[in-house]
């Protein structure tokens, strides 16, 4: 068994070494290109037997136009037209690529991730947390709350337990790739902003914990999970820790050489291959690279104060990158079922809203906050991520490597993420511009 860089353990170690290089370049690649008639170039069939590169370049300024378009249009964010262009030429609309197209990219997209998360982590401010002790409660209790609702909701409408807790697991988190992309778009700046970005993280790391968990008790031959318990949670505790310790170990490495390399041009260098270690050292330890790239975003600043310049996705590469991300949560959008499973879809929004909404209402007072600033928190926060359980699969058919899951509820819960996918951008964009009003650049703009 490989273990690849950005995945789990590969059986197939030379497909690994060879996705892990420059696949899409691959001479194999341009003899299939070669081999399609240059007629049938200009034919959907053609597009999708030549090279891949040619494929995804035609889509990367497609969406490129599209997202500009809806940002200057219909003043959207321009992620939402990004993911409706990897949308369009996905198998659910025009079939201009297909979504295995994307494994020998994975490691492209793991990086894009990567980089946007350590982005974040650099963000924030763990002595916040210190210092309001409601504030850390909220970020706990909001995702604890929409995990746990979801969870029975669905388990109430006969979901077995097993996939309505993996269901609640995947609910309880926030995209940060959305949140982030959308902060940068925005500018936005202030108390709901700030506590976004903080319960992101945290909501984050409390869904990479639980869905460890429940990999462990899953994979359990026990009758009962109770048996299984005190494994699970030695096993989490154990990723929790490795990850967090090599997170520090990252952000103090950066810190280092950020003293020994100065200069503006190297700077993002640098951290792109900080980004890179601390995922690939995560992946073959079997640790978290979220959690890791979030810690060492974290050390870094604490380390570096001001010193430490972080450009929006760490340069023109990493907002290339970010572009490409998009392009491909969009592909992975699917409707399949819905008729058969609206229910649970239904059910699954509702409760992780009811859940977020609950806690953060709750304690929006303690805290410091305004009810009308909760609101626009529990908005912002509707975007659900899959990234706790995308960055540990080894290809973006990550639903394949989850045992025991009842298709149906997994099919519910695939079709609810790519809804909050669309909606959940625009609620975002509405609650900080409008809402919150955090978005004075934005506002100066338009006007």
């Amino acid at each position: 068994m490989i273990k690849t860089p950005w995945g789990a353990p590969s059986a197939n170690g030379s497909a690994s070494i060879r996705r892990m290089t420059a696949v899409p370049f691959a001479s194999e690649a341009a003899a299939s290109a070669a081999s399609v008639p240059a007629a049938a170039l200009w034919t959907l069939d053609g597009l999708r037997g030549a090279d891949p590169v040619l494929g995804f370049a035609i889509v990367l300024l497609l969406a490129l136009v599209v997202g500009e378009a809806v940002y200057r249009r219909l003043h959207l964010p321009r992620m939402l037209g990004h993911m409706i262009t990897g949308a369009l030429a996905s198998p659910l609309a025009f079939r201009l690529l297909e979504r295995t197209d994307l494994d020998p990219w994975k490691p492209l997209i793991d990086l894009a991730i990567g980089v946007l998360v350590f982005e974040l982590g650099s963000r924030i401010r763990p002595r916040w947390l210190v210092d309001n002790p409601w504030l850390a409660l909220t970020c706990v209790l909001e995702g604890a709350a929409a995990g746990l609702f979801v969870t029975v909701v669905l388990n109430a409408m006969g979901a077995p337990l097993v996939s309505a807790v993996l269901a609640g697991a995947v609910a309880m988190s926030t995209s940060p790739v959305i949140t982030l992309g959308l902060v940068h778009e925005l500018r936005s700046r202030g108390q709901v902003t700030e506590r976004l970005l903080m319960t992101t993280s945290i909501n984050c790391v409390l869904t990479m914990v639980a869905v460890k968990a429940w990999r462990v008790l899953a994979a359990a031959d026990a009758p009962n999970w109770s048996d299984e318990l005190p494994t699970a949670a030695v096993s989490a505790i154990g990723v929790v820790a490795g990850s967090f310790l090599l997170g520090l170990a990252s952000g103090w490495l950066l810190s280092k050489l950020s003293g020994a390399l100065r200069g503006d041009s190297a700077t993002p260098v640098l951290q792109i291959a900080v980004v890179i270690l601390a995922a690939m050292l995560a992946a073959q330890w079997g640790l978290s690279p979220l959690l890791a790239l979030l810690v060492a975003g974290m050390t870094a600043r604490q380390r570096m104060g001001h010193q430490l310049i972080v450009e929006p996705h760490l340069g023109s590469a990493g907002a290339a990158l970010a572009v490409l991300l998009f392009i491909s949560l969009g592909m992975l959008f699917t409707l399949d079922g819905f008729a058969k499973v609206w229910p649970w879809v239904l059910a699954l929004v509702v409760a992780r809203l009811a859940g977020k909404t609950v806690a953060v209402f709750a304690l929006a007072r303690p805290s410091g906050i305004s009810l009308r600033q909760a609101g626009a928190l529990v908005l912002a926060l509707q975007p659900m991520s899959s990234l706790a359980v995308l960055l540990t699969a080894d290809t973006l058919g990550w639903t394949g490597d989850l045992p025991g899951v009842d298709g149906s509820l997994l099919q519910a819960l695939l079709v609810a993420t790519t809804l909050l996918h669309l909606v959940g951008p625009v609620l975002a964009q509405w609650s900080l511009k409008t809402l919150a009003d955090e978005c004075p650049h934005a506002r100066t703009k338009e006007s």
